[in-house]
C-alpha cells in the first residue's frame, strides 16, 4: 500500500469512527424516557401504524429493547428508509427481549372506528408479549383498559428508542401485508401506496371499486355502495 493509499484508509477509518461517535451520541439521547423510568422495570415501547390509509388493517407493535447494550440507528421509522427500515428490522428481531405484535382488521375498524381499533391492536400487542412489560411508553396516547402503568410522549417515535423501535416493526410488518394484498388486488398499487389515498389508488378505487381489505367507514367520499 503506497503513503497516499494509506493516509486515505486512515482518513477512512477516523470518519467512520467519528460517524459511530456520533450516532452513539443520538441514540442515548433517545433513551431519556427509558432511563427516567429504569426503576419500574421491562419498559415497553408502544407504536402503531396504519391510522390513516384507505386499506387494510392498523398494526401495532411493542418492544423491549435490551438494557445491557444499544441498538444504534433507531429512529421514527418515516425518518428512514425503507431498505433501512429492513435491516434494523432485523436486528430488533433477533435482539429484543420481547416484542408484541397485533392488528385490526379494516371490518373492526369499520365497525368500532379508528381510534378504538387502534387501542385494541395496542392492548393485545402489549398482552402477547413474553416477558411482560412492567411500564409502557406510549407514542402520543394513553391506552384505556390496560393496568400496567403508562406514560403517552408526544413524538415518541422520534424521541424514545423502545418507540422507535415498535415503529420500525409495526411499519415493516404492515408494508409487507400491503404487499402481499398487492399481489391479490393488483389494480390499486398496494405495494406502492401501503393502502393510502394516493391519486393513483383512489383513481382505482372510483375505477374499480373497494376490494374486501378497503375499510368502508374512510372511502365514502369516494365511491357509493
Amino acid at each position: 500500500m503506497t503513503e497516499a493509499q494509506e493516509r486515505r484508509q486512515r482518513e477512512k477509518e477516523e470518519r467512520a469512527r467519528l460517524r459511530l461517535e456520533k450516532e452513539t451520541a443520538r441514540t442515548e439521547s433517545l433513551m431519556v424516557y427509558e432511563r427516567r423510568f429504569a426503576s419500574k422495570g421491562r419498559i415497553a415501547g408502544i407504536d402503531e401504524v396504519g391510522r390513516g390509509p384507505l386499506a387494510g388493517p392498523v398494526c401495532a407493535c411493542a418492544v423491549i429493547l435490551p438494557s445491557d447494550h444499544l441498538i444504534l440507528w433507531l429512529n421514527d421509522s418515516k425518518k428512514l428508509s425503507a431498505k433501512k427500515r429492513e435491516s434494523l428490522y432485523e436486528v430488533i428481531m433477533a435482539e429484543a427481549v420481547s416484542i408484541g405484535m397485533a392488528m385490526e382488521p379494516p371490518e373492526v375498524i369499520d365497525d368500532i372506528n379508528i381510534l378504538q381499533a387502534t387501542y385494541s391492536a395496542m392492548r393485545k400487542a402489549v398482552m402477547s408479549m413474553n416477558p411482560q412489560p412492567e411500564f409502557l411508553l406510549n407514542d402520543a396516547v394513553t391506552i384505556p383498559g390496560i393496568e400496567i402503568p403508562q406514560c403517552p410522549i408526544i413524538h415518541g417515535d422520534a424521541t424514545s428508542v423502545s418507540i422507535a423501535a415498535a415503529s420500525i416493526i409495526a411499519k415493516v410488518t404492515r408494508d409487507r401485508l400491503m404487499e402481499e394484498y398487492d399481489a391479490l388486488y393488483p389494480m390499486y398499487g398496494f405495494a406502492r401506496n401501503k393502502g393510502y389515498g394516493t391519486a393513483e389508488h383512489i383513481a382505482a378505487l372510483k375505477k374499480y371499486g373497494p376490494c374486501p381489505i378497503h375499510r368502508r367507514s374512510f372511502i365514502g367520499h369516494f365511491v357509493q355502495e
